[in-house]
């Protein structure tokens, strides 16, 4: 997802261990993904879960996330949602559709980052931000930050707020795409909130780069409607990495 010093998010290793939790709910369940907080999925048949170490978010929030934006977006239904003291866990029932970084779009760039963008703006206008519980706020981003000076900087400096839903975690994983190219919907909606929409744009953008190589955020902006705003998007990706 984005080069630097986090762990990048990636098919897991070959015979990576399967919770106590996931063996309950799935079985023999087939590991899929692996994200940087040490966060798995796993998928058996039409169903997902996602499972998070404790000390991670706990996916109960990310279930009710889901449950709220349903109504306005496309993302997969939430059949349950609980936790242990091992960690929390997210069943969903599978979209039907491939991840924008699956082989199959990575040979496709062009068509993948341009459903990418038109995705992304179609959740920015379709999410209602009068109706939206949660905030994606840069004030509370921060209180995770890790160096105090950093923090007080961007504090200082954030940009005139441009208000929508973000969808929190928009790289290019998280948007799926039918045969066709066309979306079919959002995955990994725990942070979504209230934020500038160059929030979700900066991290789009940058994610492109770690999927596809360099050169393609401006076919994203283009698909998305909107000119290239250095600043906003130099501004999130310090907040991103900061976070």
């Amino acid at each position: 997802m984005i080069p630097g010093e986090r762990v990048v998010a990636a098919p897991p290793p070959p015979g990576t261990a399967v919770p106590p939790a996931v063996r309950r709910l799935l079985g023999d369940a087939e590991a899929v993904w692996l994200n940087q907080l040490g966060g798995l999925t796993f998928r058996e048949g039409d169903r997902y879960v996602k499972w998070s170490p404790a000390g991670t978010p706990d996916l109960r929030e990310e279930a009710t996330r889901m449950r709220w934006v349903a109504a306005y977006a496309t993302v997969p239904e939430v059949l349950d949602a609980g936790g242990d003291e091992d960690g929390s866990w997210l069943v969903t029932r599978a979209l039907p559709g491939r991840s924008a970084v699956d082989e199959r779009w990575r040979d496709e760039p062009r068509a993948a980052v341009r459903a990418i963008g038109t995705g992304l703006r179609r959740w920015h206008d379709a999410v209602p931000p009068a109706e939206c519980p949660w905030t994606w706020a840069v004030e509370d981003r921060l209180t995770h930050a890790d160096d105090p000076r950093e923090q007080a900087a961007l504090r200082a400096a954030v940009p005139p707020l441009d208000l929508v839903v973000c969808h929190g975690d928009a790289c290019a994983p998280n948007t799926l795409l039918g045969d066709d190219g066309r979306l079919v919907g959002h995955v990994d909606v725990g942070s979504l909130g209230l934020a500038d929409r160059w929030a979700d744009l900066a991290v789009a953008t940058w994610s492109l780069e770690w999927n596809y190589g360099p050169g393609w955020a401006d076919a994203l902006l283009d698909a998305y409607g909107v000119a290239p705003d250095e600043e906003k998007t130099a501004y999130y990706r310090r907040v991103w990495d900061a976070t």
